[in-house]
């Protein structure tokens, strides 16, 4: 059985223990538990507000991000347009195939 980690984010308090934030997509059981400390980004950091300015103005305007639903039925969308055009530029290949022998006989 082919193991996938999952990534979370969480916080140590400060009498050790350690929340996760989010939910773990995994079964309940035991688990291996790696702790990487992130790094504090300064809050003047160019980067950072230009990040928290765009944030501002969405939510200023009432932009409501898309859930997790939507951007995975999208992703199920565009993998099904690309399997559909696949499918016919195979079957464009094998009628090519198919027409090449009798040309090739002077047919």
């Amino acid at each position: 059985m082919a193991v996938h980690p999952v990534v979370v984010e969480g916080v140590i308090k400060s009498d050790g223990t350690l929340e996760v934030i989010d939910k773990v997509a995994l079964p309940a059981g035991r688990v291996q538990v790696t702790v990487v400390p992130l790094p504090e980004v300064p809050a003047d950091d160019p980067f950072w507000q230009r990040m928290q300015a765009i944030w501002d103005r969405q939510q200023a305007s009432g932009h409501v991000p898309r859930s997790v639903e939507e951007v995975e039925a999208e992703r199920q969308a565009t993998r099904d347009e690309w399997e559909e055009r696949l499918r016919g530029l195979e079957q464009i290949q094998s009628e090519g195939r198919a027409a090449r022998p009798s040309k090739e006989r002077g047919g």
